[in-house]
């Protein structure tokens, strides 16, 4: 994790209607250092989700084949956390990978409105909570590993329907 340099980002959540693919990314403000491109987590279940890595930054998401999806009335971000970055270490990767591929496991919940949406990464355990964005945050275990994101305020989803 690194200090911000500047204000937080703003992010903007949008739904694909005819893939069901939620993306909301924002312009990274690292100079330099460390991968550009995505790194896709993969679950056996077949789940997708992709990071939007800037110079090492982790600058968005697309949750494009989602798990399934637990509605929880309770669901809430944290009230502790700490704004950031959150960049991924460099070492291991070379200048010319653009996209890095990694097996887990994900599970997402959801309020009843579907405004908040929390993917997980792995099983629960404790976490920091890091605001990247005005309404993206990620979770750090203590290991320094991703645990997991928070995505708030996001749009109803309106898929075109078929008359």
């Amino acid at each position: 994790m690194e200090a911000l340099g500047g204000g937080l980002p703003s992010i903007s959540w949008r739904w694909d209607p005819e893939t069901d693919i939620l993306s909301g990314a924002f312009k990274g403000n690292r100079k330099s250092g460390g991968l550009t491109g995505t790194v896709e987590l993969t679950d056996a279940e077949g789940s997708v989700a992709v990071l939007d890595v800037n110079n090492g930054v982790i600058c968005g998401i697309d949750v494009v084949v989602w798990p399934e999806v637990s509605t929880r009335s309770d669901i809430q971000v944290p009230a502790q956390l700490t704004e950031g970055r959150v960049v991924l270490p460099s070492s291991g990767t070379r200048a010319a990978v653009a996209s890095v591929e990694v097996d887990t496991s994900l599970s997402v919940e959801t309020n009843a409105s579907e405004s908040i949406f929390h993917l997980r990464i792995g099983p629960r355990r404790a976490v920091e909570v890091v605001r990247v964005a005005d309404n993206f945050y990620v979770e750090m275990d203590q290991q320094g590993g991703l645990a997991g994101f928070w995505m708030t305020h996001v749009p109803p989803f309106t898929a075109f329907e078929e008359e």
